[in-house]
């Protein structure tokens, strides 16, 4: 009893390590110690670390699990930086690097873990290792949560008699953090003691359960598919995520079925018919995800979500064609079917570390082959898709830009107004006015032309043709006379605002603090220097040079009110 315990404490005390390193990290990036890229990579860094380490330590011990956690964790926080380089905000910015990164986070653990008794390729170890992992967690994670019920539980009965203890202590987010990780380690711990108890076999067995009625519901999808037609298929991606859903099904229920060894594989007839019948039915449910898929990107061209259906549809498409094969060649399918199974998981997380490198950049392919089809004719520019540009990372922005530069030359009004937000290219009034105006108007940071854009369309016509034949003017140094720096200037209020930077002339200069009222409209307003004076012509200069090489950074006004809200009292130094 005192070797568990011992384990237990242990554990527990990894989780609250974990849980306070991941607030230290939080901390920083809130108080801009580090940058919100930097603080993901570092909690990828600790996630991975932590999560590892609570999966390998009850089968093999702490001191074997932490330096393959380590290992791990080194791996994915790199594939994270070097995913983030693609994005403004880092990894954040796109959800597919998301979950690749958690793919490569949890995929590897069972092979990390049976590593440490020798043969990592052994598929018995590893599928009960996979499995274990997945109830292991599972279990702690209900534990955890049953816990918290029980804290706040316990802080309301205590409230009643006048004592809030335990909600003054939780207002201190890092008491949160450190209690559910330690409250998750010690769960982890107890969990694997009662390892037995908890055994995947009995949630196995009933997954086989479900085989013939996975299968049949596939054999009457592919029986009515000619009666119906395959229209179905190409109206978007749907469509192909559902036939992949049910390939993934297929797949676990196969794997299910024939289990560790011949020995532990399904012994009804039923389920081991059903297990090669749905073997043979899985490429042809692949290859049908495959068609629709490429449909799509026949008619609309590659984005990251469809690149990453495709690399999910060949996945789907290698693990029906090894199945099939197997049970074709008769004699040892089910061996052959373990064996691809290894495979096929070490390619799948092979795929997912490629995907947040430069090799498989998909913000840079789905911007290029957007760019491509546009400059070979097979989209207009009404079917340009800015907004999913401005999403697609710096690939998105250079090609944004790039459009920018081509808006600027004669003739070309009705991609400045597409890439103005405006609905009618090729109109007349204001909005050709925002359309000259948008081609004109460098913005900073250089993504921010949403909010330029929304700014712009909701200013009055004069101030846009004023605003024009400023920015028309350049300077010295070839530069536009105007420049907009975007930022989240009024904290209280939705979106953000921005300062516009006018240079009429070498004696006449103006900033003008712009941003969105309740009714939508466009306020304007004057801007002061932090010291209560107003900017002059060296200043206004010396801005459009400085915005220009970058974004200004955004810090604190040196200024605090007696009151609160707009009731509160304050002046200007």
């Amino acid at each position: 009893m005192g070797g568990q315990l011992a384990d237990r404490w242990r554990l527990a005390l990894v989780g609250a390590i974990g849980g306070s390193l991941i607030w230290a990290v939080a901390e920083a990036a809130d108080a801009d110690l580090i940058s919100a890229r930097t603080g993901l990579v570092l909690l990828a860094l600790v996630g991975t670390f932590l999560s590892a380490t609570l999966a390998m330590a009850g089968p093999i011990g702490l001191a074997r699990a932490l330096p393959r956690a380590g290992g791990l964790a080194l791996v994915t926080a790199g594939l994270v930086w070097l995913g983030g380089l693609r994005h403004p905000e880092g990894i954040a910015g796109s959800a597919l690097s998301v979950l690749a990164a958690l793919t490569i986070a949890s995929l590897p653990l069972p092979f990390l873990l049976i590593s440490a008794r020798g043969g990592w390729r052994d598929y018995p170890d590893l599928f009960i290792e996979a499995w274990s992992i997945v109830i292991r967690f599972a279990a702690a994670s209900a534990f955890t949560g049953l816990v918290w019920g029980v804290i706040f539980l316990s802080d309301q009965v205590l409230r009643i008699v006048g004592l809030t203890v335990i909600s003054d202590l939780l207002e201190h987010w890092i008491v949160g953090a450190v209690l559910t990780g330690g409250i998750f380690g010690f769960g982890m711990a107890v969990v694997y003691e009662q390892a037995e108890l908890l055994s995947p076999y009995l949630v196995l067995r009933l997954f086989r359960l479900l085989l013939p009625v996975v299968l049949a519901v596939m054999a009457t999808f592919l029986i009515a598919l000619p009666f119906r037609g395959l229209n179905g298929l190409f109206d978007g991606l749907s469509p192909a995520l559902l036939l992949l859903t049910m390939v993934g099904a297929g797949i676990a229920l196969v794997s299910v079925a024939v289990d560790q060894t011949d020995a532990d594989a399904t012994q009804s007839p039923v389920l081991h018919r059903s297990a090669q019948g749905m073997a043979l039915i899985l490429p042809v449910m692949a290859g049908l995800a495959a068609w629709a898929v490429w449909q799509r990107v026949a008619q609309h061209g590659w984005t990251p979500e469809r690149l990453f259906v495709a690399l999910v549809v060949g996945l789907g498409l290698a693990y029906g064609a090894s199945y099939a094969v197997a049970v074709l060649r008769r004699a040892g399918w089910m061996q052959r079917i373990r064996r691809a199974n290894i495979g096929i998981a070490l390619a799948g997380i092979g795929l997912a570390a490629l995907w947040l490198t430069p090799i498989l950049n998909a913000d840079r392919i789905s911007a290029r082959d957007q760019l491509a089809r546009y400059d070979a004719g097979r989209t207009t520019v009404a079917d340009l898709d800015i907004d999913a540009l401005r999403l697609w990372g710096l690939a998105g922005q250079a090609v944004l830009a790039e459009l920018q530069e081509r808006a600027k030359a004669p003739g070309q009004e009705d991609l400045a107004a597409r890439l103005a937000g405006v609905s009618d290219p090729g109109g007349s009034g204001k909005a050709a006015a925002i359309a000259v105006l948008a081609a004109l108007m460098p913005v900073q940071p250089a993504g921010a032309t949403g909010t330029r854009d929304s700014l712009l369309a909701a200013a009055d016509e004069f101030h846009l043709q004023t605003w024009a034949d400023t920015c028309g003017r350049k300077d010295r140094a070839g530069r536009p006379g105007c420049l907009m720096a975007v930022a989240d200037l009024l904290p209280a209020r939705p979106g953000e605002e921005a300062i516009l930077v006018l240079v009429h002339s070498e004696t006449f200069v103006e900033l003008v603090g712009l941003y969105l009222d309740d009714a939508g409209r466009l306020a304007l307003r004057s801007v002061l220097r932090a010291d209560g004076q107003v900017p002059g012509p060296e200043d206004a200069t010396r801005l459009l040079e400085d915005w220009t090489r970058a974004p200004a950074p955004l810090t604190p006004a040196l200024i605090n009110q007696l009151g609160t809200g707009d009731a509160g009292f304050l002046f200007l130094p």
